[in-house]
């Protein structure tokens, strides 16, 4: 098990550079994460990303499956992964993220974004955040967070566990909200079966 820092495994880069808010466009080319568009579950709603078009004539370099997304901006500085499911159109992140691509072989993208999201890496980017009313942390701070870094095969169990956790936690969440849908009708059809005394 070996200790080393983000930067040296993976490359982190802002997410592109928007001006104000982003036009909507039904027609647009190009897809756009913001975090608004995030699960608390860590998801990509694809489905909720604002389609618009670029005003420049260079097409950037869109997200790719592995890319993991850190907000950059928030009370917590959350890591979500880019998966199988992302459009096959350019999807750029929003400037509220930053982007970080993996470049070194026995690193799952998977493992870095349970890191990134256990205790220990979101106090250190809480202790590092700056500014009053908006927290946020710069890129370097982001560069220098420490990576546990187990063997590959440790990598793959620990993904698979907390994939399998993660998936209990969206069944159980599911089971509350039909019984509180459940409970809901009851207490509508009572109230529509009163009489006045």
């Amino acid at each position: 098990m070996k200790k080393t820092l983000l930067k040296k495994m993976a490359t982190v880069s802002a997410g592109y550079p928007f001006r104000g808010k982003i036009p909507s466009l039904p027609e647009g080319e190009v897809r756009v994460v913001q975090m608004k568009d995030v699960s608390p579950q860590g998801e990509i709603q694809w489905e909720h990303c604002v389609k618009t078009a670029l005003n420049n004539s260079r097409q950037p370099e869109g997200l790719s499956v592995g890319d993991i997304l850190v907000a950059a901006r928030g009370n917590r500085n959350y890591a979500v992964l880019v998966g199988e499911d992302c459009p096959k159109s350019i999807v750029l992140a929003a400037p509220h993220f930053y982007v970080v691509s993996v470049n070194r072989a026995g690193v799952l993208p998977e493992y870095l974004v349970w890191w990134l999201n256990q205790v220990k890496c979101q106090r250190y980017f809480e202790q590092s955040a700056e500014g009053t009313l908006t927290k946020s942390i710069r890129r370097t701070v982001l560069e220098e967070v420490e990576i546990v870094l187990p063997d590959i095969e440790q990598q793959r169990i620990i993904t698979a566990l907390a994939s399998t956790v993660a998936k209990e936690r969206r069944a159980a969440e599911q089971l509350i909200a039909n019984g509180e849908q459940m409970l809901a009708a009851i207490a509508c059809g009572l109230a529509s079966g009163l009489t006045h005394e």
